[in-house]
């Protein structure tokens, strides 16, 4: 079903199906850890039963309808205080290719793609393996709501329910895996400023007043960029600048 893609440089030149499996980042990590993984290397399956997403969330998917992948990369070229640019990469590659589908699509930090009044149409987890020298491998764990039409989550929804078309899902796996690998290689590249820049842009809630939650409670900020280790940066309405972690925050719209 999935097979190993001829038009890209190095990414999907293998290409580990699994009919069924408990997380294709678990897989893919295990496979680095035996040496039986290089970069380049994807794990897809039809169906995640133990997915993960950010936060430890479950990552819930039905069977063959949606795209569930991890990706091998070996990014040793940017230091451990950079990896944000991995997941700014990634995020623009993504939301790049699915706009043509579906126009105003946003990143809504760190990597959930989503489009506002509808819902979360994917996320992205990336978990990272270190050595004494540094960065070793990053696994790039990808998720899209493509043909699923019911969800049990509220705030989640899919391609098909936003177009009302069904999609092929190899055809879109071959299309999202060349324009990742894109993007990866621009990052490689040094466009660091183009790869935030774009992400600024289709940053789901930027310079917009909004709700948001921290550990003193509710408040009203502004999303205004991103800081350098990729933490967001949020200004409240008494002009205090705050910046915040993965689990510090949470949006209430």
């Amino acid at each position: 079903m999935y097979k190993i893609l001829a038009n890209t440089i190095f990414l999907g030149k293998d290409v580990q199906y699994l009919p069924e499996c408990h997380s294709t980042n678990d897989i893919a990590l295990s496979l680095v850890k035996d040496r039986r993984a290089h970069e380049g290397t994807i794990v897809v399956t039809d169906h995640q039963t133990q997915g993960k997403g950010q936060r430890g969330n479950k990552w819930q998917t039905e069977k063959g309808m949606n795209l569930t992948f991890s990706m091998v990369l070996k990014p040793n070229f940017l230091d451990i205080t950079e990896q944000f640019y991995l997941n700014m990469a990634i995020s623009n590659s993504i939301r790049k290719l699915l706009q043509d589908y579906v126009p105003y699509l946003n990143v809504k930090w760190p990597n959930d793609l989503i489009l506002p009044d509808y819902g979360k149409v994917g996320g992205i987890l990336i978990e990272n393996t270190f050595s004494s020298e540094g960065w070793e491998f990053a696994i790039v764990g990808i998720g899209i709501n493509v043909n699923q039409i019911e969800f049990e989550n509220p705030k989640a929804t899919s391609l098909a329910n936003i177009t009302g078309s069904k999609f092929e899902l190899p055809e879109l796996f071959r299309l999202l895996v060349t324009q990742i690998e894109q993007g990866y290689l621009q990052l490689k590249r040094g466009k660091w400023n183009e790869i935030k820049s774009e992400y600024l842009h289709y940053l789901y809630l930027r310079d917009v007043w909004a709700d948001f939650q921290d550990a003193s409670g509710e408040f009203v900020g502004k999303i205004t960029g991103i800081s350098p280790q990729g933490k967001l940066e949020l200004i409240r309405e008494d002009g205090e600048v705050q910046l915040f972690d993965l689990k510090e925050v949470t949006f209430l719209n």
